[in-house]
């Protein structure tokens, strides 16, 4: 026997049950993002490394980017995120358009990096931006957006929260402590991995960048300082507005979310399962400036965040919180009694799909009971016979599949009769 071939390391197969899921979850963003009006968009999911090196940083381009030569002999790469691409259509059209910008997109990305539990090197990513707007209630909507789906897809405040911080908060305290700038970056690379890392190994990192025992004591204080964003503007407007938006409950202030320095310029928040095996964050994002800069439009700033799957997938899964999965989309199977009523079966099928319902017609006219049992392995709700004495009489078999109940119906009944079933399935 030949070998079989393997997928590709790091992608993804996606069969009936998967799907399932990702449509799932494909459902609720949707409705999450259009319930506060965001319009739907993509990007290309090729696109040129050039668009990268301006945007994303030297790391994502040369390490974890699927980049290749094409048949004309441009470099190209399969799309590792979207906010470059964004920031390229919004340029392109940046007179033309009408702001505030609500956008929100979901499709497939692309890094090349080591696959483990949370983390793929295929993805689907939603990502939702608002454009023109430089307000802490411009923040405060994007969150609520968050919140919303997470409320949406069953995950309580107990269960997962959104913390947030804000960059020019935590400069200002640096800034209190004799930080200078051209540290900030490590010390907040050092913020981000305090949870991960010993603490006197943490310490002795601090250290090693110059800090000194003072200001890691202040450093601690801060961290530790839940309070800290009442001595923020920007924060008691952003916890105002959620409050009034509802969503307050899924929101607390942590000193130590330290998003981005490079990118990120007011409020950045990640959400997180607060009870789940997997610590990874399910969303993350916040407000930035000058999104355009290097793509050659005018100042534009922005909020908005990103979303894997792969995340929120495990995360729904380890909680019960999928629908039952259902086999078939179709709830009603006409079956085929013989060969020669095999074409009446189809033209029943067809004028109940005519009616609306999602029907299915056995592919063979095997025995009944062979078919009745296939109707219940695919979880359907009716089986229809059509035998040849309900042929010569205009009637309909009816069997309910969940109640184990057959009658016979007029075949003009046959509509109503079948929708009554599958209300009360």
């Amino acid at each position: 026997m030949a070998n079989k071939i393997q997928a590709v390391k790091g992608t993804r197969e996606f069969y009936p049950e998967q799907m399932a899921l990702r449509n799932f979850i494909f459902d609720k963003v949707r409705s999450a993002s259009q319930v506060f009006g965001y319009q739907e968009w993509d990007g290309p999911f090729i696109e040129t490394i050039d668009l990268y090196a301006a945007k994303s940083g030297e790391e994502l381009v040369k390490k974890q980017s699927f980049t290749f030569e094409d048949r004309g002999g441009d470099f190209v790469t399969l799309r590792p995120e979207l906010t470059p691409s964004l920031a390229r259509m919004i340029a392109a059209k940046q007179g033309e358009l009408t702001y505030p910008v609500r956008w929100w997109s979901f499709g497939p990305f692309w890094r090349y990096e080591q696959p483990q539990k949370g983390r793929s090197r295929e993805f689907f990513q939603w990502n939702i931006d608002m454009l023109g707007v430089n307000s802490p209630e411009a923040d405060a909507e994007l969150i609520a957006v968050g919140a919303t789906f997470l409320r949406s897809v069953g995950l309580s405040p107990e269960r997962a929260l959104i913390y947030v911080n804000n960059r020019r908060l935590m400069d200002s305290e640096f800034d209190a402590l004799g930080i200078p700038a051209e540290k900030r970056l490590d010390v907040s690379n050092l913020v981000d991995r305090r949870a991960k890392m010993d603490a006197a190994k943490w310490d002795a990192n601090a250290f090693e960048l110059g800090l000194n025992q003072t200001q890691l004591d202040g450093l601690k204080d801060i961290l530790g300082n839940f309070d800290l964003w009442k001595k923020s503007e920007e924060l008691t407007r952003l916890f105002a507005a959620l409050e009034a938006l509802g969503v307050k409950d899924y929101v607390k202030f942590d000193p130590n979310i330290m998003r981005g320095l490079l990118y990120y310029t007011g409020t950045v928040f990640e959400a997180f399962d607060t009870s789940g095996s997997l610590k990874r964050a399910i969303f993350g994002g916040g407000r930035y400036d000058n999104l355009l800069a290097d793509v050659g439009g005018q100042p534009l700033s922005g909020v908005g965040f990103a979303m894997g799957d792969v995340v929120i997938g495990i995360i729904l899964q380890e909680a019960g919180l999928l629908p039952e999965y259902q086999p078939s989309p179709a709830q009603v199977l006409v079956t085929v009694f013989d060969e020669k009523l095999w074409m009446p079966s189809f033209a029943l099928a067809a004028e109940l799909r005519s009616a609306g319902l999602n029907v299915m017609v056995s592919p063979e006219p095997t025995k009944l009971p062979k078919q009745f049992k296939f109707a219940d392995k695919m979880k359907m709700k009716v089986a229809l016979v059509l035998g040849p004495d309900e042929v010569e009489k205009g009637l309909v078999v009816i069997k309910n599949l969940v109640s184990g109940e057959q009658v016979q119906v007029k075949k003009e009944a046959l509509v109503e009769s079948v929708l009554g079933i599958l209300k009360n399935a």
